[in-house]
């Protein structure tokens, strides 16, 4: 079986590289996609009436068909018919989803807002139904890649790269929207249509690593069994880091949608750059010049735990590490001026959270690989985000809330790289799509409260200033002027301090009991662990 393996594409380091890179843009666009949203939110509120609830119950009921058991059917799929059939049906689906949600923003279909709302929903819940299992399948398709190798770094890079696309999706999305909401739905979505894509492309590869494993595959490809969900069940540990991954996930991903107007309305950020700003302009463009700015940002990320590990000599390690850092800190330097100009401006102040796990989740990823404490890793997670959310709500010193800013984007990376290449040590590989489909649904479960939590006790602890915005947005169409026109007028009034602002102490409060809950799940995943003798505070090789 050894020598099967060794002859393998996957025995190739330049391959396996290769693929996650073509993989990880599909991720890269569904993860924009789920965010975009995060930075167009004042945007809606102004130019399509949309209320914070409102808002939630769009971002909040793209897990609905999840909730349900969706991705598990997408898991039962992957794990019984494999990796092919699955990219066909649910990258579909995605893509489908993307498609309607923008032809609803754009009153394809109706201009009455309650029918655009609607019809956006729809797209939201088919894009969800593709999303996840995306997800799932990409995980899926690292493992088969990467198992026996660099698995928990080729998982974080992934997730890096997946974090790229929510921070380039907070970021830029108003600069994309330019005024009118519309024109970013669009984009977001032929960005998913253009990961589908490179995945399709991707499966050319995976029907030749399928012929090569033929024969490897005898001892570990089972056919999938609705019994295997019962053994996940039964499995204590699974469980535990199942619902370490809900109460954590849903301290993070609903949060994120809320973050730039929560820094906008509590800490006094802008949503607009000031002219002045030190921006870089590449062909012509800042939005280019910024899309540059993270890349720089995420090659770093990578850099400093991959290099290091191809170069065998101690003392070229270290050097390697000396002048990695050398340079990051001269391109800090060298754009002090845009991030300067970021950090007081709240869609790339917040964007800084993703950008944080672009950072640190491939070091930590090398980390688990090669010393463990993956149970660990995730308590030190679970205490940081209890920080995180703590300084960012009930307290209002905006030096603290970039403290919880980077407590967050730390936490972010960490829980991750630890959680899932934990699973794949408790799960057998032939049962591994049903269990990250279980764990997703479990999450969605968490996420649909909580992204539409957030918005509805928003509007419920400050009925006076939705009511306001609603009086000052019907005076502006009363006076004849387009939804367009509305959305700049408005935001001329929240640049000039001229509009109500929202009080989030209560909303993110409530995200610190996720946090304690995570600390309890973590810690009771660590002793489960070792007595079932998983290894999960062992080395990745282990």
């Amino acid at each position: 079986m050894t020598e099967n393996i060794k002859s393998t594409l996957r025995d190739s380091p330049l391959m396996r590289w290769f693929i996650l890179v073509l993989v990880s843009i599909l991720m890269f666009a569904t993860y924009w996609f789920q965010d975009f949203y995060s930075g167009l939110k004042p945007l809606m509120e102004s130019q399509l009436g949309i209320t914070s609830s409102q808002f939630g119950t769009l971002i909040g009921l793209t897990t609905i068909a999840n909730i349900f058991g969706m991705i598990i059917l997408g898991g039962i799929v992957l794990d019984k018919w494999g990796i092919r059939l699955t990219a066909f049906v649910f990258g579909s689906v995605a893509v489908i989803g993307g498609i309607i949600n923008a032809l609803g923003a754009n009153d394809v279909f109706s201009s009455d807002p309650a029918t655009r709302l609607r019809i956006m929903i729809v797209g939201r819940i088919f894009f969800g139904v593709g999303l996840e299992t995306t997800c799932v399948l990409i995980s899926r398709t690292i493992v088969k890649w990467f198992k026996g190798y660099e698995l928990a770094l080729a998982m974080a890079i992934n997730m890096g790269i997946g974090r790229l696309g929510s921070a380039l999706g907070t970021a830029l999305s108003p600069d994309i929207a330019n005024n009118n909401a519309p024109t970013a739905v669009t984009f977001a979505a032929s960005l998913i249509a253009f990961g589908f894509i490179c995945y399709i492309i991707y499966l050319i590869f995976d029907v030749r690593i399928d012929a090569q494993m033929a024969a490897a595959k005898e001892s570990e490809d089972e056919q999938f069994k609705f019994s295997d969900l019962l053994k996940l069940v039964q499995n204590k540990s699974f469980m535990l880091i199942a619902f370490l991954c809900v109460a954590f996930y849903s301290a993070v991903f609903p949060f994120m949608q809320y973050a730039p107007d929560l820094l906008v309305n509590k800490f006094g950020f802008s949503y607009a750059l000031p002219e002045s700003a030190a921006q870089v302009n590449l062909f012509g463009s800042p939005m280019f010049g910024t899309i540059a700015i993270y890349l720089g940002l995420f090659l770093f990320g990578v850099c400093f735990p991959l290099v290091p590990s191809y170069i065998k000599s101690k003392n070229a390690k270290t050097s390697s590490l000396v002048i990695m850092s050398l340079l990051f800190i001269g391109f800090i330097y060298i754009f002090r001026g845009t991030f300067s100009a970021w950090i007081v401006n709240g869609p790339k102040a917040a964007s800084l959270i993703p950008m944080g796990t672009i950072l640190f989740t491939p070091i930590f990823g090398k980390m688990v690989d090669n010393k463990g404490k993956a149970a660990s890793i995730m308590m030190l997670g679970a205490f940081l985000l209890i920080f995180a959310h703590i300084t960012l709500s009930v307290l209002n010193s905006r030096i603290l809330g970039y403290c919880g800013l980077f407590s967050l984007g730390i936490a972010f990376s960490l829980v991750p790289a630890a959680m899932w290449p934990s699973v794949a040590k408790i799960v057998p590989e032939y049962r591994l799509g049903t269990a990250y489909a279980a764990m997703f649904t479990i999450q969605n479960w968490g996420l649909g409260l909580f992204f539409k939590g957030i918005g509805t006790v928003l509007d419920w602890m400050n009925p006076e200033v939705v009511k306001e915005i609603q009086n000052i947005r019907a005076g502006l169409e009363a006076q004849g002027l387009t939804s367009v026109e509305i959305g700049k007028e408005m935001g001329l009034l929240r640049e000039a301090h001229k509009m109500p602002i929202y009080n989030y102490t209560i909303p993110i409060l409530m995200l610190v009991g996720l946090g304690i809950i995570s600390i309890f799940l973590a810690y009771m995943l660590k002793r489960t662990s070792e007595k079932e003798g998983y290894g999960l505070e062992l080395p990745s090789n282990h």
